[in-house]
């Protein structure tokens, strides 16, 4: 077994920086978790009309309704087996905003029926995006949303391109620093810029089988549909 990310990428994996290519190893194989710790540089959200837009998917954990610069950052990449016998890697993250932290939660799986990592937004896994995931000339990593879907019960529907976020990830590693880049942008084809993230971080390597899954990084419901 590989991780969810080299399935998806297939060879292209191998042109990662062995930094990400670690990074990104993160998996049931591995048995490593990754905690990333940091400073976002700036924090950003789009014009006012957004902000109850942002509000909304904060209430789930999906997206952060506020701006900071200099914005202390953790991010948890932690693999386990879901309800439904899935490999699955956690990405939460938790900006340290003043007023209290904002949480950015998401679970990842690979799904080969889409042929992509399939991204379950927020605390109830309401909405699942396919990511499409390329390696950079530089061995850097970009990461594309594709279509999203919204699910509850019996329903299972795609996000009409009107309210929808289209998510474009940048993420590299600095050798003279040791730190790893990010630059998060989602925006709307037809509103612009919704929200986004910019900064760095170190990380730090735990072995899955002694330190487990900490309390709280699961969803609260898990959805079956890949």
């Amino acid at each position: 077994m590989t991780s969810i990310f080299r399935r998806a990428m297939g060879s292209a994996f191998d042109q990662l920086h062995p930094q990400l290519r670690r990074r990104f190893s993160v998996g049931l194989d591995s048995g490593e978790a990754c905690t990333g710790r940091g400073v976002m540089d700036r924090i950003w959200h789009g014009p006012a009309y957004v902000k109850p837009f942002l509000a909304l998917g904060a209430s789930r954990n999906i997206l952060v309704p506020r701006t900071g610069t200099k914005v202390p950052f953790t991010i948890e990449n932690t693999p386990y087996t879901d309800s439904y016998g899935r490999e699955t890697v956690t990405f939460v993250r938790t900006f340290a905003l003043p007023g209290g932290p904002r949480r950015f939660d998401a679970t990842m799986v690979h799904s080969p029926e889409r042929n992509c990592v399939l991204d379950y937004l927020g605390t109830h896994q309401h909405l699942a995006t396919d990511l499409h995931l390329t390696a950079e000339p530089d061995g850097s990593l970009l990461i594309r949303s594709g279509e999203h879907r919204f699910r509850e019960g019996p329903v299972d529907v795609r996000v009409p391109d009107l309210i929808g976020g289209e998510a474009e990830v940048r993420e590299s590693y600095d050798d003279a620093t040791g730190r790893f880049h990010i630059r998060v942008r989602v925006a709307n084809r037809y509103f612009g810029p919704l929200f986004g993230y910019e900064g760095s971080f170190t990380a730090r390597y735990t072995d899955v089988g002694t330190h487990g899954v900490r309390a709280g990084l699961r969803p609260v419901r898990e959805e079956a549909r890949a």
